[in-house]
């Protein structure tokens, strides 16, 4: 008597027949990408990639894996911070295939995009246009659209444009029951009921996956001037912030953070950087203004500005970029800060946000604790200094053990997001929770917060078959770390 393939074999049949075995990889090699995420701190397994081309073959996979009992996880470029594209069995769901344009419309500002269109290429498609998309970050050659959404991305432009979930004025969705929800929309305004696609920004694909979004542009900037600056403290940086944005309003399009030893190993490990200003300073800023405005003239604006800071004391030193070429210069000092703290070293990393009025006090009593738990230690927070967000990153001390080292993360969580809390911000601020944070949110989320979120997911995916384990968890996934 023949016996009946198992259910896994039965569900890549189906997956097969539908996509076609070109695009339901299962050999160990092709499929160990699509396993680890960026950091490499998580390590998932899957029983198959996908590689659906439309919404229709995405909402026939839900279905397909729903029905075996089968769990999904949607990706996109998969350069996530947080893990929170780690499979932890199941199926994979990469939108890559789904990378069109399905249409721009000047008159109404707005771009619509499958879920798998690559950052950089939206912002070609608006320029294009004559017009600017304005969600950026580091990985844009290689992060999707899909991706940014679901994590509701933050990135180099929040302080002027928000973040992706201010950018997106409709969505669509496959719910966790194959159904597809068709909310794209260009309106700005509509009141008709609950704002359903807030709900899917930022949920890092726990409660449905989106397939398109419609997308806000914005004119171009036809001028704009980027500086330099050093800083004697943080308490500087913030009085020069809160100076420029009374007097620039929203050609303050730019606000990053630096310290001593960020801009040193930039310096060091940075291929073509430059030293900006021929003295040391304790702290950094990069400031980009920015207008749309015919005749406006930010590179007056900004000079004027600097000169004033500098005659009362509060800025020690600043250069402004000549041309474009040396504006990217200074900002290639920001961009390259990740990539040259990794070649520096081990790092635990933390991207946090606390209200602005207190960035200083997080600052400098952070480094204290985290430096008097560790000697040696060496302290990198830098950021979004104009939004409240830095990324307090932490060096391994010189000579230490890498793998040592990183076994402390758990106890510099606990230092650094105590501090955070105290000070009323977020232990995760524009990286999203995913699995590194899942804990942590658990011992720092408001309990009724928390029954809400629950609340969500079960009524969205009762069954928890939409990235289990991350976020608020159903049902118990731990983490699975690198050996």
């Amino acid at each position: 008597m023949t016996q009946p393939a198992p259910p896994q074999d039965t569900l890549l049949d189906a997956l097969r027949a539908r996509l076609g075995a070109a695009h339901v990889l299962t050999d160990p090699d092709t499929v160990a990408p699509y396993l680890v995420e960026e950091r490499k701190l998580y390590r998932g397994t899957a029983l198959a990639v996908v590689r659906p081309a439309s919404t229709e073959e995405v909402a026939f996979v839900v279905r397909a894996c729903s029905g075996a009992g089968v769990p999904m996880v949607a990706q996109g470029g998969n350069t996530g911070l947080t893990g929170g594209g780690v499979p932890q069995g199941g199926v994979v769901i990469s939108l890559a295939r789904m990378d069109r344009v399905r249409g721009l419309d000047p008159v109404d500002a707005s771009i619509t995009v499958e879920a798998g269109v690559i950052l950089s290429a939206v912002q070609d498609a608006a320029e294009a246009a004559g017009l600017l998309f304005p969600l950026s970050y580091a990985s844009r050659g290689s992060a999707r659209i899909g991706g940014a959404l679901a994590t509701n991305a933050g990135g180099i432009a929040v302080l002027a444009y928000g973040n992706a979930r201010d950018l997106v004025l409709g969505l669509e969705v496959v719910l966790a029951d194959g159904r597809v929800w068709n909310g794209l929309k260009s309106l700005r305004k509509d009141n008709a009921g609950y704002d359903l696609k807030h709900l899917f920004v930022g949920s890092e694909g726990t409660l449905g996956i989106i397939t398109a979004a419609v997308l806000k542009l914005f004119p171009r900037p036809l001028s704009r001037c980027v500086a330099f600056v050093g800083l004697a403290s943080p308490r500087a940086a913030l009085d020069l912030f809160v100076r420029l944005r009374a007097g620039a309003d929203r050609d303050l399009t730019a606000f990053e953070y630096l310290p001593a030893f960020g801009l040193d190993i930039v310096l060091r490990h940075g291929h073509g950087t430059v030293r900006p200003l021929s003295g040391d300073h304790a702290a950094y800023a990069l400031i980009e203004l920015a207008s749309a405005r015919p005749g406006a003239d930010p590179r007056a604006e900004m000079e004027a500005a600097l000169a004033a800071a500098i005659e009362d004391g509060l800025v020690e030193d600043a250069t402004i970029g000549a041309s474009a070429a040396q504006d990217d210069a200074l900002w290639a000092l920001r961009e390259t800060l990740p990539e040259a703290q990794t070649r520096e070293g081990a790092s635990i990393k933390h991207d946090v946000s606390v209200p602005l009025s207190r960035l200083p006090e997080f600052l400098e009593t952070a480094r204290a604790a985290c430096e008097a738990a560790m000697p040696g230690l060496r302290v990198c927070g830098f950021g979004h200094f104009g939004d409240g967000n830095i990324h307090f990153n932490l060096s391994q001390p010189v000579g230490m053990d890498r793998a040592a080292f990183l076994g402390e993360w758990q106890r510099f969580n606990r230092i650094v997001h105590d501090v955070v809390a105290g000070l009323g911000g977020s232990i995760a601020a524009e990286h999203g929770v995913g699995l590194i944070k899942r804990d942590e949110l658990q011992r720092y989320g408001d309990p009724v917060g928390l029954a809400l979120m629950r609340t969500l997911k079960a009524a969205l995916d009762p069954e928890d078959r939409l990235n289990p384990g991350k976020v608020v968890a159903l049902s118990d996934h731990p983490p699975q770390a690198l050996p």
